[in-house]
């Protein structure tokens, strides 16, 4: 184990905190950074809410493996990450969550009064979902809200205040929550056996895979309101729409992917098709502001 540990490296960081990931909260901070700033973003402050994504996210991801890193070594499917097999000590992700904690906290105080009072209890709530199905089977809607978070931050790093119109970035952030948390409920499917054995919660051990994959389809029913609701509020044009179709078909695909009792294709409805889905709606609201200048 000390071996591995001396053999660590940013690949072995980069997989701990799930970089790749990053698709599915950052390109919603950037929809409402750019419509908030009406396509002309500074560069500062652009720079400063990416810094932020990035540094949150990682002290939630980090604390989340080191939370359930004796969950994690009894799990056959999460025994393979870093913390179980010994590629990194759970002191060190732990130092880890503390210093990009404060990396956001410092972004958040650079962005103004604001931001940087509510960096605490974001904190609270992106750090506290580690520990949500030790008790409660919402702990998919407590994901979603921590990354729902997401949109309304970056509107109120671009405008400083709390105005009106944050309206739309708060259509944006439930939409993201509901779709996160319905996303999330599909992946938990496959620890179901697992969960219930060890007495965790979630959706699927309450109420089943079929319960629980109707759910997430009705979650993300309410998804595409949400986006529709942003599209209305923030007056999108035409590209923005196409773009919610399209995204609208992605989130359709994955459920066509999955079937009680048959969770082979997982990986590409969790990923592929939901990494779609931000992606495609970036695009389409950049389109929107730069190339039919709205």
């Amino acid at each position: 184990m000390t071996e591995a540990v001396a053999r660590a490296g940013l690949r072995d960081w980069l997989s701990l905190v799930k970089f790749s990931h990053t698709v599915f909260a950052l390109p919603f901070a950037l929809i409402a950074l750019l419509v908030a700033a009406d396509g002309r973003p500074d560069a500062s402050v652009l720079g400063l809410v990416v810094l932020a994504m990035a540094s949150a996210r990682s002290a939630a991801m980090a604390y989340n493996r080191y939370a359930d890193r004796v969950i994690d070594a009894e799990n056959p499917r999460t025994q393979g990450r870093e913390i179980p097999r010994g590629v990194l000590r759970p002191g060190a992700v732990l130092v880890f969550t503390v210093c990009s904690a404060a990396v956001f906290v410092w972004c958040s105080a650079m962005l103004g009064p604001a931001c940087l009072w509510l960096s605490g209890p974001t904190l609270l709530v992106l750090l506290g979902y580690s520990h949500a199905k030790r008790f409660t089977s919402l702990a998919h809607v407590w994901l979603g809200l921590a990354l729902g978070l997401a949109p309304v931050a970056a509107w109120l790093a671009v405008r400083g205040v709390f105005t009106a119109d944050i309206f739309a970035a708060v259509a944006l952030g439930f939409g993201v929550m509901v779709w996160v948390a319905g996303f999330d409920i599909l992946y938990a499917c496959q620890d179901e056996d697992f969960d219930r054995a060890r007495g965790l919660h979630s959706i699927p051990v309450k109420r089943g895979a079929a319960g629980a994959l109707a759910l997430a389809r009705g979650l993300h029913v309410l998804a595409v309101l949400g986006f529709l609701g942003f599209g209305l509020a923030s007056d999108r044009g035409p590209a923005f729409f196409v773009g919610l179709c399209g995204a609208t078909v992605f989130l359709a695909a994955q459920h066509r992917l999955v079937r009680p009792g048959d969770l082979q294709r997982i990986d590409m409805a969790f990923f592929t098709m939901n990494g779609s889905v931000g992606l495609l709606l970036l695009a389409a609201t950049a389109a929107d502001l730069y190339l039919f200048g709205r």
